[in-house]
């Protein structure tokens, strides 16, 4: 039996990879921030683990109690992350840090403690949660682009790496699913961002608010997170999975599109989103 570990388990597009892989035969680790969410898991049926990606020990221990109990490990869905909405001029320094720390940085070190595992059995498959603006970018959403942008760049590089190995680094660009995303992005940007005097103050109370609000999911071609759940499933059952796969046809629109326009083109198109 495949095993594999997810991270980001609490909800949406997390939980319900664990839940699609589990019923078809894969054998889920699954993990979350928070203690209540951990037993949540454990309610469910699932082995789980509280990994919060920037605590080190905490992954380290986890990848210890899988190779204990299966002796090897198969796979990692690097899931875990959130968005921080606002311009880029209302960006402090600390508020990016804390970006990059979950979505890039804690990344990173799940993904590096998976290699040393892989290298030294010989095989694995690491799949890597990005985003549509991990290839375009949208206004009020800079801390976010950046860091799935960084995604894009390591996960690039370590596909070199691990050329003409049983390594296989996949890529997930998803687009619009249905998931607590905008909830969550919500609580940041009334947390970290001062509207009061910014120079997007009335943007921000009459459109992005608004939008981070909603409890309906108006994106156009948005998907249930089943959807990247099938993709998650397909790279684990593929011998040789691609590196790449999109998620809603927005995404392979505007994959197409940057592709296709000039820079300045491009830009004023998704100004309109």
């Amino acid at each position: 039996m495949q095993n594999i570990l997810i991270t980001g388990c609490s909800s949406g597009i997390g939980l319900e990879t664990a839940l699609i892989l589990r019923k078809n035969g894969i054998k889920v680790y699954a993990s979350a921030r928070k203690e209540k969410d951990v037993e949540m898991l454990q309610n469910l049926g699932f082995e789980a683990f509280k990994i919060d990606v920037r605590n080190k020990v905490e992954i380290t221990n986890a990848f210890n109690k899988i190779l204990k109990n299966d002796l090897k490990l198969d796979a990692v869905f690097n899931n875990a992350g959130f968005g921080q909405p606002g311009a880029v001029e209302d960006l402090s320094v600390e508020v990016l840090k804390e970006q990059f720390d979950t979505n890039f940085f804690g990344l990173h070190e799940v993904t590096i403690a998976a290699m040393k595992i892989f290298r030294t059995q010989g095989f694995g498959k690491i799949i890597q949660h990005s985003s549509v603006l991990g290839i375009i970018s949208l206004k009020y959403r800079g801390a976010y682009n950046a860091s799935k942008y960084a995604i894009e760049g390591i996960n690039d590089t370590l596909r070199q790496e691990v050329m003409g190995s049983n390594i296989f680094i996949s890529t997930i660009n998803t687009g619009p699913v249905t998931s607590k995303f905008r909830e969550n992005a919500l609580k940041k940007f009334n947390k970290n961002i001062k509207i009061e005097g910014s120079f997007f103050e009335k943007t921000y109370k009459k459109e992005l608010k608004a939008r981070l609000e909603t409890n309906e999911d108006k994106a156009p071609f948005n998907l249930p997170a089943s959807s990247v759940a099938k993709v998650v499933l397909k790279i684990i059952k593929t011998q040789k999975p691609k590196p790449r796969y999109y998620v809603t046809f927005a995404t392979y629109i505007l994959g197409f599109l940057k592709r296709v326009l000039s820079t300045s083109s491009l830009d004023k198109l998704l100004n309109k989103i």
